[in-house]
């Protein structure tokens, strides 16, 4: 269970909210006076631990990894998705004890460490995942502290219902990538680097900050506007809602994950957060106007309440458990997924969005 940088076996205990405790060892780095909190939820991808890690969608959350074997081929740069990991913590069965791969620069544990995420290591993850399917995703804490100091910690945890935690993961200014022959803004509420390169094939693309206003992006007079994906409770992202508010009908819109549901709210829709969530990449979704089956790289706890949303029509619907996975504009052009279709890490069924929004773009903006 320890990477070949581990100096010794450090006892440590995962406690949820509900009193529920495992028991591990502690790996990556050590938290302030031994405890993290956090919300745990599951993951059930069977690579792509360090794209899943780097993706601020985590922000305020301990990833719990279903697949049993994680880290066997290492870390490298070149797969982070973001300057930084915002997790809160990771949670697997078995850590390798060795990397394997051409590519990789440190181990997982080195990475930890590197970045100042703890993890615990040795945990049953099947029982853990049955329990957060059955429970619902809720607030804990672990590391190399006592029972009694943990349980505390997880008790007054307070999840991500109603914290903007967009705010954390923002860039601090604008900046550009791409040289494609468009021009987008492109809304930083958790970017992540897979999505900016596909985006960087079709535009030149200024990145700016969430607290950006709809006057200030179109003043830059761009061909269309993206809306990324990001952390935490869409309910509390107030501000850029408002701004989306002001871009519709002005400028073609395409949003991914937490975008999707900024623009859904922004549509008068509602969203409500799911019991567990959706981690995973191998989630099947229809496409409504083809009938066509993807395979999905999702990642998200909050959804968009189906009926909610007068304005626009769904797209796509997750084949799982109904969740509306794609909304369009009826009056305005502007479009979302809930999903991934960048995948990174997943399957590669959905990046046509892509240039379905290069075609929404050439069509000239508003109809």
């Amino acid at each position: 269970m320890r990477s070949s940088m581990s100096d010794s076996i450090r006892p440590a205990l995962l406690v949820l909210a509900d009193g529920t405790t495992f028991e591990g060892e502690a790996i990556g780095a050590e938290p302030p006076a031994g405890v993290a909190t956090g919300e745990v939820v599951f993951n059930t991808v069977l690579t792509g631990y360090q794209e899943v890690i780097t993706d601020p969608s985590y922000a305020g959350q301990i990833i719990t990894f279903t697949y049993p074997h994680i880290g066997n081929y290492g870390v490298t740069p070149l797969d982070d998705e973001s300057r930084r990991p915002f997790c809160r913590g990771v949670v697997v069965r078995e850590l390798a004890r060795r990397r394997s791969n051409w590519r990789s620069t440190d181990d997982l544990d080195g990475f930890l460490r590197h970045h100042g995420i703890p993890g615990i290591a040795g945990i049953d993850t099947r029982r853990l995942t049955r329990h957060i399917r059955e429970a619902g995703a809720m607030p804990a804490a672990f590391a190399t502290a006592d029972e009694e100091t943990l349980t505390a910690a997880a008790t007054a945890e307070p999840g991500t219902d109603g914290k903007d935690l967009v705010a954390e993961v923002t860039c601090a200014e604008p900046y550009v990538v791409g040289d494609g022959p468009r021009r987008v803004v492109a809304y930083d509420l958790g970017i992540k680097a897979t999505i900016l390169h596909h985006l960087g094939q079709r535009a030149t693309v200024e990145v700016v900050p969430a607290s950006t206003s709809a006057a200030e992006v179109l003043a830059r007079k761009p061909d269309g506007v993206f809306l990324s994906n990001g952390p935490g409770d869409p309910a509390a992202v107030t501000a850029t809602t408002e701004a989306i508010r002001g871009l519709l009908g002005e400028v073609p819109v395409f949003g991914i994950c937490l975008g999707h549901q900024l623009l859904a709210t922004a549509l008068g829709g509602e969203t409500y957060k799911l019991p567990s969530g959706h981690h995973g990449g191998n989630h099947p979704v229809r496409r409504r106007d083809t009938g066509a089956i993807e395979i999905t790289s999702q990642n998200h706890n909050y959804a968009v309440a189906e009926g909610s949303l007068a304005t626009a029509d769904v797209s796509h619907v997750n084949l799982n458990d109904g969740v509306v996975e794609g909304i369009r504009g009826r009056d305005v052009p502007a479009f979302s997924v809930q999903y991934h279709p960048e995948a990174g890490p997943g399957p590669h069924d959905s990046r046509y969005l892509f240039d379905l929004f290069d075609e929404l773009m050439a069509d000239g903006g508003p109809r």
